[in-house]
Formats: C-alpha cells, sequence, structure tokens
C-alpha cells in the first residue's frame, strides 16, 4: 500500500488513550426534523407539532434525540479519524441531557477509552466517550461507541 492511497483514518495500533477528537458545529434546522420524521415514522408531536409543544416543559418544539445522534454520527465521520478503517459500530449508548431545538449548533468530542486487540477480527475494538455540546457549551447528549478498528496492513 502506498502513502497515497492509505485510508483518511488511523488504525488500531495508532489509537491512543485520552485522544480527543472534536468535531465542527452543525446547525439543528425545521427542515432536519420534518426529513428526519418523514425518514424514521417518528411524527411525535413534540417535534413535528408547535401548537402541542408549546404545552410541554420545553415550550416549544425540539428534536428527536435519536435525530441527534444520528448527526453525531455524521459529525465523526466528517473529522476523518474512522474513515476507511472502522469496519462496525459493535455497541452505542447515549444518555439525552437537554433538549436539542431547532437552530441549535452542535458539535461533538469523541475521547480514546479503551483498546482491545482482536487479531481474530483483524483489528480491535476502541471504545469511545462521546460528549455532545451546544453553541452555550451546554450538554446535550453523552455516550460512548464501541468501535471495531481495523489494524494496519
Amino acid at each position: 500500500m502506498t502513502e497515497s492511497s492509505r485510508p483518511r483514518g488511523l488504525y488500531f495500533e495508532e489509537f491512543e488513550i485520552g485522544k480527543v477528537f472534536t468535531s465542527p458545529g452543525r446547525t439543528v434546522t425545521e427542515a432536519d426534523v420534518v426529513t428526519f420524521a418523514g425518514l424514521s415514522g417518528d411524527y411525535n408531536p413534540l417535534h413535528t407539532d408547535a401548537e402541542f409543544a408549546k404545552e410541554t416543559i420545553f415550550g416549544e418544539r425540539i428534536a428527536h434525540g435519536m435525530l441527534g445522534l444520528s448527526i453525531v454520527s455524521g459529525l465523526a465521520w466528517r473529522i476523518g479519524f474512522m474513515e476507511g478503517t472502522a469496519d462496525a459500530l459493535i455497541s452505542a449508548e447515549a444518555k439525552f441531557r437537554s433538549p436539542v431545538k431547532f437552530g441549535d449548533t452542535i458539535h461533538a468530542q469523541f475521547e480514546v477509552k479503551q483498546k482491545k486487540q482482536m487479531k481474530r477480527l483483524g483489528g480491535g475494538f476502541v471504545t469511545l466517550e462521546i460528549v455532545v455540546l451546544n453553541q452555550r457549551d451546554e450538554t446535550v447528549l453523552k455516550g460512548g461507541w464501541t468501535v471495531l478498528i481495523r489494524s494496519a496492513p
């Protein structure tokens, strides 16, 4: 493999415990919520009905929690640290701390917490702690992923 054909992502051996990757921000729009409702079939009025949502504890419509989690996946790929080397998402965990409101700009931090070599799978498990913050630096989501990352050739 030449240097020019090397994947953009890191190989299992290159992940360092404690390393933090920070994504760029992404603003969550009404169009995102409408599209996600259509794609998922989740038309909960908390997300889709402005009049209903006014009467909730949030006082307005909010984004689906699963939409936020999906956006986090996209933010990880924008950084590129797993591009071409992640073979499988093994597990995902999420705790929704605060609502993501229409117009919020969120970004994610991914910290390498553990590594476990899995030679029979051609790489190893990398466990990432994820913190998602809005534009006010409020934590909106915390969680973790375990990803099977390919070993260097």
